[in-house]
């Protein structure tokens, strides 16, 4: 049996890369799972048959983060269809560089949007679903703490944000036994940011292990701190990054 046999996950940005991973290991290690996406129809419906073979319960829900409502009538569906849910990944996210002097307002107000109050808004959705063994993992980026080069002042904020939001979620959520923590992944192989893609071999030589990660380096990671044996971790920050930034 599975450790998370019984539980009920909902991954957003789930249809590839690290969210589809993320999925299909929670649903491996027993759980149900429902997965959102905003264009990858095709990506998304070969994670739900690959879930589905395995004979879990599996949904895909087309949500635009950006769309304030969309992601709680999310939450709202999926716990109403499961019976309840039990753990929340906030995975969807989007990657902008660019100097902040020539970034519109429009470029600051969506990539809040998706990368935080997306976040902020799924979260507050789910706690009323959530008890004893509840869990919220945010999916954050070694760019939140240290960041190597120009242009990506605006994606390392919002990561940086979703530290603040994971600890106080954590200290808020204590007493209801609902656990509240956030992964750090590095340069992973996908296709946002492929290893053998321009630029990577610079990232490459900081790596301290000396190669990227993939997506079932952070899957793995995420379905230990959704799992029992992570009950006393809350408020934490795990860095899935290779080193990267020690």
């Amino acid at each position: 049996m599975g450790k998370l046999q019984g539980k009920r996950a909902l991954v957003t940005g789930g249809s590839r890369g690290i969210g589809a991973a993320i999925a299909q290991r929670l649903a491996a290690d027993g759980a149900d799972v429902a997965i959102t996406y905003q264009r990858s129809a095709d990506a998304a419906n070969k994670v739900v048959d690959e879930i589905r073979s395995t004979g879990r319960r599996v949904m895909a829900f087309a949500s635009d983060n950006a769309d304030d409502r969309a992601i709680e009538s999310v939450v709202s569906s999926v716990a109403a269809e499961f019976g309840g849910l039990d753990i929340l990944v906030n995975n969807a996210g989007i990657f902008e560089v660019g100097s902040l002097e020539k970034t519109s307002l429009e470029d600051i107000e969506r990539n809040l949007a998706i990368n935080v109050k997306a976040v902020i808004l799924a979260s507050r959705a789910v706690i009323p679903h959530l008890g004893s063994g509840g869990r919220i993992i945010n999916i954050g980026s070694c760019l939140a703490t240290r960041v190597p080069g120009p242009g990506i002042a605006l994606y390392a904020l919002t990561k940086a944000a979703l530290i603040g939001l994971t600890k106080g979620l954590a200290r808020d959520l204590g007493a209801n036994g609902t656990t509240v923590n956030i992964v750090h992944p590095g340069p992973t192989d996908t296709d946002m940011n492929p290893a053998a893609g321009e630029g990577a071999e610079g990232q490459r030589q900081r790596i301290a292990l000396g190669h990227f990660g993939s997506p079932h380096d952070i899957a793995a990671s995420v379905a230990f701190l959704a799992s029992e044996d992570a009950r006393h971790i809350t408020g934490a920050e795990l860095a899935v990054d290779g080193g990267i930034n020690v």
